[in-house]
């Protein structure tokens, strides 16, 4: 059962540890002991190389590791028409740890900006991809406004959330239409909002601020199908559901099946990223809502979160153990998540995550 096209049986999240020289030249920026144009010089020598050691080690598909990015989410929100960053009270609170006090909150009328950075940088990931897939990532919609929810959303410029999640769908289609037209054709939505959809603890937390998490996920479902609407046949969508991640933290517990007929059963996707490298993600069961034929589960069966190496006879055993709910022809493989969602990265060595690639690319072929 070969697989030639987006989501390949060995298929990647995105992002990879930064390189010490990005870390140097951007702290050289941020000083103002280096111009943007040498940054950008400093970036594109090591996308170049992060797409090279990709191809090397067995991908089809490439991303630029999101090397031009501090974070996985902020970066993109940042530059949509209506949106602003802003220093927070405190950080995004993981298991242990907790993020830099960035923020995000609507100012304006939610629009997607036709002169948005990231065309450019995938413009650079497909002039530098050669004969592997580009492939994009973004945030997903649902994560602008879940973070903050109402209270960061300008109540004079959206008095009512219904039109604030009609223009954020909008502004989806139109992003999609834009890289699109650029020549993306793999474009992956990044989403924690569904894992924490899936989690009592966070449920209880949306609760406690007077909303309701099964309505969210309905409207989260309906915003992504209306951004979806009209979608080129020869465009890859997929959705990446992540429980958190970030310096080998995490946010959320707890397996999709409070989620998964809403979510697979509901959502016009055509790959689901979903992380199940350990006890935390739950069983396989919640798959049999995914649809036969074209839509695929991504398996992430290898964590980012350290770099022990998996059996890979076990990875196997769990592949086939999730083909009792879904067609093995629908899966592929992938690690659960990115090397580094935040320029600070995981636990492990540049090493360890080229040897997990290859470790999916080997049990890839192996199993198909």
């Amino acid at each position: 059962m070969p697989n030639n096209s987006a989501p390949f049986r060995a298929d990647t999240v995105g992002s990879f540890l930064r390189p010490a020289a990005i870390k140097t030249a951007r702290e050289q920026y941020a000083a103002g002991a280096l111009s943007a144009e040498k940054l950008r010089q400093v970036e594109d020598e090591q996308i170049r190389h992060v797409v090279e050691q990709q191809r090397a080690n067995g991908l089809e598909v490439v991303t630029d590791g999101e090397f031009r990015r501090a974070w996985w989410h902020f970066d993109f929100f940042g530059d949509l028409h209506g949106v602003e960053l802003y220093e927070a009270d405190q950080g995004i609170q993981f298991n242990g740890v907790q993020t830099k006090s960035h923020g995000v909150k609507v100012t304006g009328k939610v629009a997607f900006n036709p002169q948005h950075p990231m065309l450019d940088h995938f413009r650079f990931l497909q002039s530098v991809a050669g004969d592997a897939v580009a492939k994009m990532t973004i945030p997903s919609p649902s994560v602008l406004h879940f973070r903050g929810g109402r209270k960061v959303i300008d109540a004079t410029v959206y008095p009512e959330l219904d039109a604030y999640f009609d223009d954020l769908a909008q502004t989806y289609k139109e992003a999609i239409a834009a890289f699109y037209a650029i020549g993306c054709r793999y474009l992956q939505l990044d989403d924690t909002v569904w894992a924490y959809l899936c989690s009592e603890d966070q449920k209880s937390q949306i609760r406690a601020r007077g909303e309701d998490p099964e309505q969210l996920a309905r409207t989260y479902a309906r915003v992504l199908n209306k951004a979806l609407e009209g979608k080129p046949d020869d465009l890859t969508v997929g959705l990446h559901v992540c429980r958190g991640n970030f310096r080998s933290t995490w946010i959320s517990e707890g397996g999709y099946e409070p989620v998964a007929e809403v979510l697979f059963g509901g959502v016009n996707i055509d790959a689901f990223f979903l992380e199940y490298d350990n006890e935390r993600s739950g069983g396989f069961e919640p798959l049999r809502f995914i649809k036969p034929g074209r839509q695929k589960a991504v398996l992430g069966l290898i964590t980012t979160k350290n770099g022990e190496l998996e059996d890979p006879e076990q990875v196997k055993a769990r592949l086939q153990e999730a083909a009792q709910y879904i067609s093995l022809d629908q899966l592929c493989l992938s690690p659960q998540c990115g090397f580094a969602s935040t320029e600070e990265g995981n636990s492990l060595t540049e090493a360890q995550q080229w040897q997990k690639i290859r470790l999916v690319v080997d049990i890839a072929k192996q199993v198909w």
